[in-house]
């Protein structure tokens, strides 16, 4: 413990007595994690929505307009002999022209110059949560989309596969630049730090000569590097944290309204966390190099 003390005690003497060097370090620190903070931020909502869409995931089956009432009695009976649909709702044209009107207010003005409503009928089907593992949906989709007076179906979950899939590709394209920026930072504090090394190069001899242990000589630096990661860290926090609460104000109400109701959500707590611990162990990692080789 007394090691640790004196460390951290000196690494923030290093800090401060070098603070127009650090300032570069823990800004290099602090652009690494708004990148990789902004992906973590949008994958995480992203998923969130995507968890929330899974599990309310329905299809809707548009009928075409001369769809007789005997065509649509015959659609929603094999969607009831199927026994994977939670039940289904039939939408008129008038309804939806309503909907619309409702849920795209701006737009509303556009609707109120149609000649004709321009929206179709539709039967809009939830489906179980357990029937989208087996392979049923799919099926069912399928054999609807051949029934008479049925002009198309969307099934919600294909593009949510795909949504998912083009989630995986940006974290992997974010982990990759985040790493690139992370070493980059890394060398900006083992930099830093070798400067300090070298500004105590006598009291280091000194300590070496009269038998200091290692962690009394590296200890300081590498805390110098944890301090400076600490520092960049929880910088971007406050940045991103300030970004979001910007877009919010500003666009707030429409990303509601576009959500249906749901909202936005800052990182939750573990992974502000991970940020600042990410950040602290970028630090420890330059400034245990710079100090590794120096002494």
């Amino acid at each position: 413990m007394r090691a640790i003390d004196y460390a951290l005690r000196e690494g923030w003497r290093n800090l401060l007595r070098g603070r127009g060097s650090s300032a570069a370090a823990v800004i290099a620190i602090a652009l690494a994690l708004i990148v990789l903070g902004a992906l973590l931020l949008a994958s995480w909502n992203v998923q969130r929505l995507v968890a929330r869409w899974t599990s309310a995931s329905e299809f809707s089956v548009y009928l075409r307009d001369d769809a007789t009432s005997e065509e649509r009695g015959a659609i929603e009976s094999v969607i009831d002999r199927s026994g994977i649909a939670d039940g289904h709702d039939y939408v008129s044209k008038a309804d939806a022209l309503v909907r619309f009107r409702r849920e795209f207010a701006e737009l509303a003005s556009l609707a109120a110059g149609f000649e004709e409503n321009p929206f179709p009928a539709s039967v809009e089907v939830r489906l179980r949560p357990e029937t989208e593992r087996d392979g049923r949906t799919k099926s069912l989709v399928r054999d609807v989309a051949t029934l008479p007076g049925v002009a198309d179906v969307r099934y919600d979950r294909e593009w949510l596969t795909r949504l998912a899939a083009g989630l995986d590709a940006v974290r992997g394209t974010g982990a990759v630049l985040g790493l690139l920026m992370a070493f980059a930072a890394a060398v900006t504090v083992a930099s830093v730090v070798r400067l300090g090394l070298q500004a105590r190069h006598d009291e280091i001899e000194i300590m070496q000569l009269v038998g200091s242990p290692i962690s009394f000589i590296r200890g300081p630096f590498i805390a110098e590097g944890v301090l400076q990661g600490g520092l960049g860290s929880l910088i971007a926090l406050g940045i991103l944290w300030a970004g979001f609460a910007l877009a919010g104000s500003l666009w707030g109400a429409d990303l509601g309204a576009m959500l249906e109701g749901d909202s936005l959500e800052f990182l939750p707590a573990r992974l502000s966390i991970a940020l600042v611990a990410g950040g602290m162990a970028v630090g420890a990692v330059g400034g245990f190099v710079a100090a590794r080789h120096a002494v």
